[in-house]
């Protein structure tokens, strides 16, 4: 009998990037990974500034290996898309970065990305970034390729050196970590349409021809452009990474005020999901059916 092939997730992201430029919404939890997935989108990202903020945290490398890993993990399995996860500096040296990578991928996510950073680092559109030298990121990527297990996993390589040490230096630097393998490369706070530009022109002149990573956040240094135009520019994919997280903590703050000066959430209810919503979101009914074939007895009269 004739079987399809079954893709595991990172041969599924590569084969999307192959195709196509990839949109991937951030999801700070399960449940909007769900929603992701259901608005049709193939791929999603775990960035460490929504995790961190979904914990009450700024994004200045504050949570732990466990802990992001936890989080990541449930986000990945919630999903039958890839999701790609945000480990920051790697959580220390080299050898650190091969433990991250290999409980990453066992954990069920498509890829990771890591930055060159010092640690302890900050959210990429602020000032006073440090970074470590390009041989210390060189050794990270190189021993993330060497740990990883699935060779489809896909190692994202960003460099901050744009707000540090300029444009041309985050091209050279981004040419090294090619060389020491990074699948795609994520240059971060590019400020123009021209500097994305220029950056992939000086990839491409270079004779690197691997996917490149834009970053669309908002309020930050790069100013709004559409996923057509990052196409249009060389750009294979487009992160939102905290957009989701954003609408929801100005919706639930709108309510909360409302329910404070109203005493009442009836003016929210059409902002609101319904209960049948709600449950058709999280499969309720699919869950029902799964629990009664386990009901003593049910078994039984189905033989």
């Amino acid at each position: 009998m004739r079987r399809d092939k079954v893709h595991t997730k990172p041969q599924r992201l590569r084969e999307l990037i192959a195709k196509r430029t990839v949109v991937l919404p951030g999801a700070f939890n399960a449940l909007t990974a769900i929603q992701i997935e259901r608005a049709g989108f193939d791929a999603c990202y775990v960035s460490g500034a929504a995790l961190a903020a979904a914990r009450g945290l700024p994004d200045i490398g504050l949570l732990s290996m466990t802990e992001v890993l936890a989080d990541a993990a449930t986000i990945a399995n919630a999903v039958t898309i890839p999701a790609v996860a945000d480990v920051d500096t790697g959580f220390g040296p080299p050898l650190s970065v091969m433990r991250t990578i290999r409980e990453f991928e066992q954990a069920g996510l498509a890829g990771i990305q890591l930055e060159d950073q010092e640690i302890p680092k900050k959210c990429g559109h602020l000032p006073g970034k440090r970074l470590v030298s390009t041989q210390e990121m060189v050794a990270k990527v190189r021993a993330a390729v060497e740990a990883r297990r699935d060779p489809d996993f896909v190692i994202v390589a960003r460099t901050d050196a744009r707000a540090v040490e300029g444009l041309d230096a985050a091209v050279q630097r981004a040419r090294a970590y090619v060389e020491a393998g990074a699948d795609a490369i994520f240059p971060e706070a590019l400020e123009s349409a021209d500097e994305f530009r220029r950056f992939a022109e000086q990839m491409a002149e270079a004779g690197i021809k691997i996917p490149l990573v834009a970053n669309m956040t908002e309020f930050g240094k790069t100013p709004y452009l559409s996923v057509g135009a990052f196409e249009e520019l060389g750009y294979r994919l487009v992160l939102f990474p905290v957009s989701t997280l954003r609408v929801a903590t100005k919706a639930i703050e709108t309510l909360l005020l409302e329910l404070k000066t109203l005493g009442s959430q009836r003016d929210s209810l059409n902002r609101m999901h319904t209960r049948q919503q709600l449950y058709e979101l999280l499969r309720y009914t699919e869950y029902e059916q799964r629990e009664r074939l386990f009901r003593p007895g049910d078994h039984e009269s189905q033989i």
